[in-house]
């Protein structure tokens, strides 16, 4: 591909991640990703996924997923997944990140289901949820708190009745379990000084093979790529609280700011810059938010509700 080629593409790439303060815990996401690949990642939070073009492939569970537009990506939290697009066009989409205990509230008042709710099935078509999505979305941007509290309860509740179930858990028993529980405390203390594998098993009193196992059948991710996750997790707490991206390099073992946006963008969908712009105190929760852009430069997003992300915010809801 051509250098002038590679330069279009990325700068259709487009992100905004961000929070509005009368959805608390609760963080959004609208973009479009062309050669973008998301690296194997958690989140501590629900992932409601809406696609409005194209298609993503995602890896979950040991399984490629594909979401198409009228699709919703929903991955429960603490579930390794990845992300690309399945064409050359790429792929766009509106995000809703719910904490659990919201979705518990939201379950426990509006479904039958009982103990933690989850979804059962990683993909649903629904073009009617991924509207719902989009208005939640749009809302946010409007300043809008009643109308974006009000669709986010009623998206979660139909994606909840409609595939909704407990919430799945790995079941890894025996010494291998174990061993992986201490192995994951051990790297979660020393997120900027951990150990090599070798060094990791032997104190546990296994083999380097055997430990590799047994962390990929607890976690679903060998070591290495959970503690990468781990460090994510880590530096998106500190961006929150303010700090600045190259304090939080060295806070969560990355080498430097550099080490630090390579990852935090194939596992957020932006850099940690943009990111923490999005939570500074005074940053706007209007359509006017900056944007993370592919070619580094910032996107202002006048346009982002257009009709085709839902269009407009006042029509009534069904759950």
């Amino acid at each position: 591909m051509r250098a002038s080629e590679r330069t279009a593409r990325g700068a259709a790439e487009r992100a905004r991640h961000w929070r509005y303060a009368e959805l608390p815990g609760v963080d959004l996401l609208r973009a479009r990703y062309v050669r973008k690949t998301f690296a194997p990642h958690t989140h501590e939070h629900y992932v409601i996924a809406a696609v409005t073009s194209g298609v993503e492939v995602f890896r979950h569970r040991g399984t490629e997923e594909y979401a198409g537009a009228g699709s919703l990506a929903l991955v429960n939290p603490d579930t390794p997944h990845t992300g690309r697009a399945q064409g050359p066009e790429g792929w766009r989409y509106g995000a809703v990140y719910p904490a659990p205990g919201l979705v518990a509230e939201i379950a426990r008042e509006t479904t039958t289901l009982r103990g933690a709710p989850g979804f059962a099935a990683p993909v649903l078509a629904d073009p009617y949820a991924t509207r719902l999505v989009h208005r939640v979305l749009r809302a946010a941007e409007e300043g809008d708190a009643l109308t974006a509290d009000t669709l986010l309860r009623v998206t979660v509740t139909r994606l909840l009745r409609r595939n909704g179930g407990p919430l799945r858990a790995r079941t890894v028993r025996g010494a291998g379990a174990r061993v992986a529980a201490e192995a994951r405390d051990i790297l979660a203390g020393r997120l900027d000084d951990p150990p090599s594998l070798g060094e990791l098993a032997a104190g546990l009193g296994t083999g380097p093979y055997a430990l590799l196992r047994a962390f990929r059948a607890a976690y679903g991710m060998p070591p290495h790529t959970w503690l990468t996750d781990a460090r994510v997790r880590a530096a998106r707490r500190l961006l929150d609280a303010g700090l600045a991206p190259a304090d939080v390099a060295h806070a969560v073992g990355f080498s430097d700011q550099p080490h630090l946006n390579r990852h935090f963008t194939r596992i957020v969908g932006v850099p940690p810059g943009a990111y923490r712009r999005e939570r500074l105190p005074g940053a706007t929760s209007g359509g006017e938010g900056a944007t993370w852009r592919a070619d580094g430069a910032t996107w202002r997003a006048d346009g982002a509700a257009s009709r085709t992300d839902g269009g407009s915010t006042s029509r009534g809801v069904r759950a």
